[in-house]
């Protein structure tokens, strides 16, 4: 297939998407016109959902590595592809299989809880996958407190302190989420003494503790949606704005650092989601082995909802 030059690029993805029975999903820190020409947006949560749900035959994920993973473990016979092979995630190179396999040697019985941004291998080595938006309740649902928590250090406190599970945390973080400082929230408030603030559980603790509320990217959403709600501080990928603006385009939004970007989401442009449809390249697929134990992993988290 090739490109139509008297098509606009949009039109162009739009045609191919129709004939190669495609679907494209894409998270919430997406550039915004990427956000625009995809059939859902969302967090990692719901991308799964819909990657297992889906009839399509080709997924088209605008998103990072591990992303894409997982719906090649959640659909072994479709065709996933990841518009840059190069759309890596800092947190999940934290932790490789082999660190976790020697870890869970040193602690008999654990059950091992992973955060969705890892690799699937860690998921493979793992009994339940989490993500922040249901991370609480996977947590809940275990009995004891002979749990591991990995890679991010800290969604693994957020999620201790609102269970009481003390858990064993795997020292990985967010490089996007840690340029949000306690100085930006400070003076966002001062700026804005009427705006809420939210912010991600991946944030540090002394962050969490300055917001009104730390939730996922799909819980902001919906906090920003609330009638009471006309102003709000918002930490996390400065690029969720683009869809809060979408859907409330009569509310204030101010990121809580314009510093918080995430590069390797930045990676996927309109000209490499047509590249991908024309070539079905870059596709990701998980080999199988891993994949049976990785969906057990995933199956568990998505039963939990």
């Amino acid at each position: 297939m090739t490109a139509n030059s008297d098509k606009t690029i949009e039109e162009q993805i739009l045609a191919l998407k129709k004939s190669r029975n495609a679907v494209i999903l894409a998270h919430n820190y997406q550039r915004g016109e990427v956000q625009d020409i995809a059939d859902f947006v969302g967090d990692s949560l719901e991308l799964s959902q819909k990657a297992a749900q889906t009839q399509a035959d080709v997924i088209v994920f605008c998103g990072v590595h591990f992303m894409a993973e997982t719906a090649s473990i959640l659909n072994p016979q479709k065709t996933v592809l990841l518009p840059d092979a190069h759309a890596g995630c800092p947190m999940a190179d934290m932790i490789t299989a082999d660190q976790l396999r020697r870890k869970k040697a040193e602690m008999p019985g654990v059950t091992v809880v992973t955060y969705i941004n890892s690799t699937a291998a860690v998921k493979a080595e793992s009994d339940y996958c989490c993500t922040s938006a249901n991370g609480v309740r996977v947590v809940q649902s275990i009995k004891g407190n002979n749990i591991l928590f990995v890679p991010d250090q800290y969604l693994g406190d957020f999620i201790s302190k609102k269970t009481g599970k003390k858990m064993t945390l795997w020292p990985g973080y967010c490089p996007t989420h840690m340029r949000i400082l306690p100085e930006d929230i400070i003076r966002q408030k001062k700026e804005h003494p009427n705006a809420s603030v939210v912010v991600h559980p991946e944030c540090r603790p002394d962050i969490i503790a300055l917001a009104d509320e730390a939730l996922s990217t799909s819980g902001m959403v919906r906090y920003a949606a609330r009638p009471d709600v006309q102003e709000l501080i918002v930490g996390t990928e400065v690029e969720l704005l683009h869809r809060l603006y979408k859907e409330n385009p009569d509310k204030k939004f101010y990121p809580a650092s314009d510093k918080a970007v995430c590069p390797n989401m930045k990676l996927i442009t309109l000209e490499k989601v047509l590249k991908s449809l024309e070539t079905l390249t870059p596709e990701v697929k998980v080999p199988e082995e891993i994949r049976i134990k990785a969906k057990a992993c995933v199956d568990r988290m998505l039963a939990i909802g």
